[in-house]
């Protein structure tokens, strides 16, 4: 009897532990509030924050002008990280500059003191499947024999082509699908947020497939032929073949979207379960871009479980809402990136027609192709389930001041408030006051 009691017990513990990890909005901490993000890129601000004295002039002027929200990137797309890890090599130096990183003080323990000193939320960021930069041969993939298995092979029309390879992309992105890649990238997080109980928060980035060429390794194919419970006879055809350049969709295609939406849906929950586990009130977020309608091109589905896109997309199947992972989320920020505001301005263009992704997919120039229209998309899509946070990228809006004043306002209109990429632009072009009264006004 008293068996049976414990095992009641363990189920019950197990149910309701399953269930509270569905939720964003599990406990009652409530994450629905005003935010502006401020991002501090790693590998941009090397030499930067490789001094205490430069972190807080920086931690000072941000909370100057309005930001309550930093995020420190610690890993970079090179699989190296910025704090003392025992299974990630540690980055000490970056590029052409002669600065080499005093290993003697934590930079991420200090961003925390520091930041919480002046009233700031600190949050980490970590480029998730990704572990090498193409430019310069540099990172995990290129530095360690074992793991440059892991790097993803692109199916192509010159054919079946390695990430590494391919020069023309900075990123080398490797296979989220494969078990190994996941729990190594999972260890790593891991023992971030272990090792910093006074984080505010962790964000995820790069948590997708490369793009829609990728993944076509062997493994893959077994793996979506484990999903789909039987075997593909004609592999890559069934998923698609190139006439010339241009992509046929084959007959498994939108199969195919719908497991790769689950690799990347079930990696989410399995990270944000492990990770509360360790610090259970760590802001659990992610970020993505922000264009939904072509976001099937990453595997990526940032939609609420409640949205069905099969009603209004025709690459989505009728499974495809079940693998949407925004209840897992306590935080969401998104790319807006577009120059234009005003989903009016798309009006005033003459050529707006089309643009091609790098991966061949068409972009039609909707209203979702402005910092307005995007941000309602996105809301529209993840349903108030989750907080969300519009983005900029400062860059495109370089010699536009009021335009970047004018986005600002609306991704805080639109959304929950403003995440900003990256600070150094914004040191750059000297805009702190274009920040201040894109976030006060």
């Amino acid at each position: 009897m008293k068996r049976l009691f414990n095992f009641f017990l363990a189920v019950t513990f197990f149910f309701f532990s399953c269930n509270n990890v569905d939720s964003a909005s599990d406990g009652n901490t409530d994450y629905f509030v005003h935010r502006n993000i401020l991002w501090f890129d790693a590998t941009a601000n090397f030499d930067r924050f490789c001094e205490k004295d430069s972190i807080l002039f920086y931690l000072q002027k941000s909370k100057g002008v309005g930001v309550t929200d930093i995020v420190v990137d610690v890993k970079p797309i090179t699989g190296e990280v910025l704090y003392p890890s025992k299974i990630a090599p540690v980055m000490s130096s970056w590029g052409e500059s002669e600065t080499v990183k005093d290993t003697t003080w934590d930079m991420l323990s200090y961003f925390i003191e520091e930041g919480h000193k002046l009233g700031l939320k600190v949050h980490a960021s970590a480029n998730v499947f990704v572990a090498g930069h193409n430019y310069f041969d540099r990172g995990v993939v290129y530095d360690d024999p074992s793991k440059a298995r892991w790097q993803t092979l692109s199916y192509l029309p010159e054919g079946m082509t390695l990430i590494s390879e391919q020069k023309n992309k900075y990123s080398t992105m490797l296979n989220p699908a494969l078990p190994e890649v996941q729990e190594y990238e999972l260890s790593i997080l891991k023992e971030l947020v272990g090792m910093y109980p006074r984080l505010d928060g962790i964000i995820l980035d790069r948590v997708r497939f490369d793009n829609l060429n990728a993944d076509f390794s062997e493994q893959s194919k077994r793996l979506f032929e484990q999903y789909r419970g039987e075997s593909v006879e004609n592999f890559p055809a069934d998923i698609y073949t190139f006439q010339g350049t241009e992509r046929q969709d084959g007959p498994l295609f939108k199969e195919w979207l719908e497991w790769r939406a689950k690799v990347i849906h079930d990696f989410i929950y399995k990270a944000r379960g492990e990770l509360k586990a360790i610090h259970p009130d760590i802001i659990f977020g992610d970020y993505t871009g922000s264009w939904y309608p072509l976001y099937f091109d990453v595997g990526v589905n940032f939609a609420s479980k409640e949205y069905d896109p099969s009603e209004e997309f025709n690459w989505a199947t009728v499974k495809y809402r079940e693998y949407g992972y925004a209840e897992a989320l306590d935080l969401f920020t998104t790319g807006n990136y577009y120059f234009e505001v005003e989903k009016s301005e798309l009006l005033t263009q003459a050529n707006t027609t089309e643009k091609t992704l790098e991966s061949g997919l068409v972009v039609k120039k909707e209203d979702w192709y402005t910092v307005e229209g995007s941000t309602e998309l996105v809301k529209k899509v993840t349903m108030g389930k989750i907080p969300v946070y519009a983005g900029l990228y400062v860059e495109q809006y370089k010699g536009h001041p009021d335009q970047f004043i004018k986005a600002l306002k609306m991704c805080r209109q639109k959304s929950h408030g403003a995440m900003i990429f990256d600070i150094v632009h914004i040191i750059n072009y000297g805009w702190w006051d274009q920040v201040k009264e894109g976030l006060n006004n």
